[in-house]
């Protein structure tokens, strides 16, 4: 278990339906495994008064992001569905950062891209954090090659001393050895792997 105080902030990266449950169209195998990991973390993480966020990925029916629209991945959650909902176990008590709901990508908390023009813009999280004095982040979730990865590069681009949950994380694995090298990445990118 991570430890927290007033100035850190647990980032829970898209424990939702579609990933985190075995019926979800895009299924994280062990992805359900997380939650009462999470949960724990959750409740120690509040108990000491550190803010908890989370990020949402939230896409419109039809996307460039969707492989029936040009994309890469199969339909997932699209907004105000199950599959876009978070993990029913799931704890949810601070704010939501959705993500890729006008159809941009979403794959880190801390921006959104264009798909077609690769131009990337900020989400709301930075401004979530810097307002509440947050100056550590511990992060966990879904998926660890993914949005994850790119959650935790991009806070450590912006300053954020970073911790990442490897019990509390699952990769997607698309080719075998995808979660360990996102771990490496992160590592080389200043987070700290506990």
């Amino acid at each position: 278990m991570a430890r927290y105080d007033e100035r850190t902030a647990l980032v829970v990266v898209d424990v939702q339906n579609d990933f985190a449950h075995p019926s979800g169209s895009l299924y994280v195998r062990g992805g359900e495994e997380v939650v009462p990991l999470i949960d724990r973390e959750i409740e120690a993480a509040l108990a000491t008064g550190a803010l908890v966020v989370y990020t949402q990925d939230w896409h419109p029916p039809s996307t460039p992001h969707f492989q029936k629209d040009g994309g890469i991945w199969p339909v997932h959650c699209v907004q105000d569905t199950w599959g876009a909902a978070f993990h029913p176990d799931l704890r949810v008590e601070g704010p939501v950062v959705r993500k890729g709901a006008d159809g941009r990508d979403g794959y880190s908390g801390f921006s959104v891209r264009d798909p077609r023009s690769g131009e990337t813009e900020a989400t709301e999280l930075e401004r979530i954090l810097r307002e509440r004095g947050v100056e550590r982040l511990v992060v966990c979730g879904l998926a660890t090659d993914y949005c994850v990865l790119e959650t935790v590069l991009d806070a450590r681009r912006l300053g954020f001393p970073t911790t990442v949950l490897r019990e509390a994380i699952r990769a997607v694995d698309l080719q075998p050895g995808d979660g360990e090298r996102a771990l490496e990445r992160m590592r080389e990118a200043g987070a700290e792997i506990a």
